[in-house]
């Protein structure tokens, strides 16, 4: 009788070690189910505070045309889009942050090659900007074989399928426009602190776009001419101010750029396309999202792309101006 009652116990006791078990992974996959379900949640509500900073970016780029002179829009630093925006408080303790670029003010690497022909004033103006950010490799030669539609390298530094086939692993030239400027990192033998160097004041826009001298850095105004150096450029930046140049003319006539050859080619004082950084924090997720659009003469703000790729953004290059 003691030894059933000893086995009765020894069964109860494994019955409850297995209850215990199988509650204690109910639980844990309860909790694992509940924290997943939150994720999701915020998740979705980031993804939806950042389209609301993309359409607030559309509806303040409207307004601005809108105010505006549309037969003869002129875009600059003093405008509602381009100062800076307070953070917007969430109902879940985070926070929605909005920032509205211009990368018309940018180089357009897209530019060295229209209608599938080299642009040599885009391409001479690349190689003087690369050589202000003290970068001597020839990427301006490599971009443009990277982009045109020939076999053929520019040159002796240039760089076609025969240099990146040998790569590992193999990989051709796409022989089109860029689609973003991190496609810089797979030119032949682009360093990574390079392309970090060069990112801030480089832009792939359609190849017709403009640079708009408005928004552009003294850096980027400084690859116009041989003879214009960063801190002449710097000069230009403090006599446009903040409300900028009136007519490209304005900006042609300008004591600085006198006997330098700089044209008005590929030079204007709007912009088309906007760049819009809409960062969300939502509980412990943080969201980035940054959007490309264009503004159509007709006031209609379209929506060219978007990347979530992003891990966060730096602040735009400061523009050193003054009113």
């Amino acid at each position: 009788m003691s030894r059933q009652r000893g086995v009765a116990l020894i069964t109860v006791l494994l019955v409850v070690a297995v209850v215990t078990i199988v509650t204690a992974g109910i639980i844990a996959r309860q909790q694992l189910a509940i924290r997943s379900a939150s994720n999701q949640l915020h998740v979705r509500q980031a993804w939806q505070y950042a389209q609301g900073g993309e359409t607030l970016a559309k509806a303040i780029l409207f307004r601005d045309l809108r105010e505006g002179d549309r037969q003869a829009p002129v875009d600059h630093l003093g405008e509602a889009w381009a100062r800076p925006f307070a953070p917007f408080k969430l109902d879940e303790g985070g926070e929605l942050r909005v920032r509205i670029e211009d990368p018309s003010g940018r180089f357009n690497l897209n530019s060295l090659v229209r209608q599938g022909q080299p642009n040599e004033l885009a391409l001479q103006q690349f190689r003087r900007l690369l050589l202000r950010l003290q970068i001597e490799e020839p990427y301006a030669e490599r971009l443009k074989d990277w982009m045109d539609a020939d076999q053929d390298p520019t040159g002796s530094y240039g760089a076609e399928d025969n240099q990146y086939l040998l790569a590992q692993p193999p990989y051709r030239t796409p022989n089109r426009a860029l689609g973003d400027i991190s496609e810089l990192r797979l030119l032949f033998n682009m360093r990574e602190e390079h392309y970090r160097r060069l990112a801030p004041f480089v832009s792939a826009l359609p190849p017709d776009a403009v640079l708009n001298v408005n928004t552009a850095s003294p850096m980027v105004l400084s690859s116009l001419a041989d003879g214009l150096s960063p801190a002449l450029a710097a000069e230009l930046v403090s006599v446009r101010g903040l409300l900028g140049f009136r007519d490209l003319q304005a900006f042609l006539s300008q004591p600085v750029l006198a006997g330098l050859g700089v044209q008005g080619e590929g030079l204007g004082i709007n912009t088309q396309y906007f760049q819009v950084v809409s960062e969300v924090s939502v509980g412990d997720r943080r969201q980035v999202l940054v959007s490309q659009l264009q503004r159509g003469r007709d006031g209609r703000v379209r929506v060219l792309s978007r990347d979530l790729g992003q891990s966060g953004l730096p602040p735009a290059p400061v523009q050193e101006s003054s009113e």
